[in-house]
């Protein structure tokens, strides 16, 4: 299938009530432009045109990567948004794709059925219909005899008749890429809005001989357009779920999807189970058998076979096989738990390894640190690694048992196996087997508090 497609993303959306263009909005952490274009290249298009013009300075960042970017100037309507393209598709013949950047829902197996039914047919054009629950406000199509296309007629240009129907546009199309432009440039723009309307094509694509044919899409949800934060919701929502089927096909565990948010970039493994209030983004991925959850979000985060991850934050972190984190830790960017490791209830790691079978249980934060295998760190315990101005490094050996309340204080190095006895601050590397303590004496004064408290009685 040779294919190209125009996407156009130069729409403001004013219902949006926002800074930025609606085509910019997230849905599970990806721009509504992106679902669109992505969508095509997984349906086998090999160039894509990304139409941009209101507040392009923010949508060309999003497409500039991956697709060939074209200014429209002035809007002056759908028809000059793809005129705008002749020069870059010149050379182009063959299926050509007019898609709208604001409906993240269309899949690329419709796009496929689309561009085969108008090569099948050799059309000039194909429209992509639908036939939604209320059809008001949508150009109504209304077809010929022989079930071609004859016109779309707009709302508030219907008969009551023409009202009645129910099949409507879609805003997707197939076309002829030489067809389309050849008759782009006969469109004209005498209207109420003064615009050149992209389905004026498909009556000259007729007048001229050229079949104009109507798809009815299978899913009426893939038609969806975002113009507002109700319908983001909304669109939300629907991938939300045809996500979350798609990895329950697959082999993974959700006893309340309604619950569970998942990127379209996630790689899940199957035997993996999803608790309540989980959202993995990104490009996270997680091995079989791991749970993940109550409460916790992952970002670009790697987690190996058989962990248990609850009321967990994660973000660029590393969880190998076997590890376990929570409740109420927070792996920060460059965190690694190697093997069997445990990060524990009120944890924060960045920027750290967390050795093969080492512990840091509760209520400990650790960073820009080294931990050999084997390590154990006392609740409380901390890496003192920023003075200021400069991050330092702690490197902890293997075996090594850290007691609860200590301040390890940057750069320093602990050798394998020694014992840091409990409420010290450690300033100085230790040696391998020793053990390293600052505790201050302990003194003691008898009878002070009960004479203290026989004062407070007589004041």
């Amino acid at each position: 299938m040779e294919a190209a497609a125009v996407v156009l993303a130069a729409g403001a959306g004013t219902r949006m009530k926002s800074k930025k263009p609606k085509v910019a909005h997230e849905i599970l952490g990806k721009p509504l432009v992106r679902w669109v274009v992505d969508s095509a290249r997984a349906a086998g298009v090999d160039r894509v045109v990304s139409v941009v013009g209101h507040e392009r300075e923010q949508v060309i960042p999003l497409v500039e990567a991956d697709t060939e970017v074209v200014v429209q100037p002035e809007r002056k309507g759908t028809a000059d948004a793809v005129a705008v393209c002749a020069d870059a598709l010149a050379d182009f013949d063959g299926s050509l794709l007019v898609l709208s950047g604001d409906c993240p829902l269309i899949t690329a197996d419709t796009l496929g059925r689309l561009v085969r039914a108008r090569e099948e047919a050799d059309a000039a054009v194909v429209v992509l219909t639908m036939q939604p629950a209320n059809p008001f406000g949508y150009g109504r199509i209304i077809r010929d005899e022989a079930g071609d296309v004859a016109r779309i007629v707009e709302q508030k240009d219907a008969t009551p008749e023409e009202a009645a129907v129910g099949e409507c546009n879609s805003g997707f199309y197939c076309f002829d890429a030489k067809a389309l432009f050849d008759a782009l440039k006969r469109v004209g723009n005498d209207n109420a809005q003064g615009e050149y309307y992209l389905t004026d094509v498909l009556e000259i694509c007729r007048s001229d001989g050229r079949r104009v044919l109507g798809l009815l899409c299978e899913d009426d949800a893939e038609c969806l357009g975002v113009n507002s934060r109700v319908q983001l919701a909304e669109a939300s929502k629907l991938l939300q779920r045809r996500i979350n089927r798609a990895h329950m096909d697959a082999g993974v565990t959700m006893l309340d999807p309604d619950l569970v948010w998942i990127g379209p970039d996630v790689v899940i493994e199957p035997d993996v189970e999803l608790l309540q209030n989980v959202t993995l983004m990104g490009a996270t991925r997680i091995g079989e058998d791991s749970v993940i959850g109550p409460d916790s979000r992952l970002t670009d985060t790697v987690v190996g076979r058989g962990c248990t991850i609850d009321e967990t934050v994660a973000e660029q972190a590393i969880v190998d096989d076997g590890a376990t984190c929570g409740p109420r830790a927070y792996l920060r960017p460059g965190a690694h738990l190697c093997e069997g490791a445990k990060a524990g209830t009120h944890v924060e790691i960045k920027k750290s390894t967390i050795g093969r079978g080492s512990k840091v249980p509760h209520l400990s934060y650790i960073g820009d640190t080294t931990m050999g295998e084997g390590v154990n760190i006392g609740a409380g315990s901390i890496t003192c690694n920023y003075d200021g101005k400069k991050k330092w490094p702690t490197v902890i050996g293997d075996n090594v048992f850290v007691g609860s309340d200590t301040m390890m204080v940057a750069p320093v190095t602990i050798g394998d196996g020694a014992i840091i006895g409990a409420g010290s601050c450690i300033t100085r590397d230790v040696s391998a087997d020793a053990l390293a303590l600052t505790r201050p004496k302990q003194q003691e004064v008898e009878g002070w508090a009960a004479e203290k408290r026989r004062r407070q009685a007589q004041e």
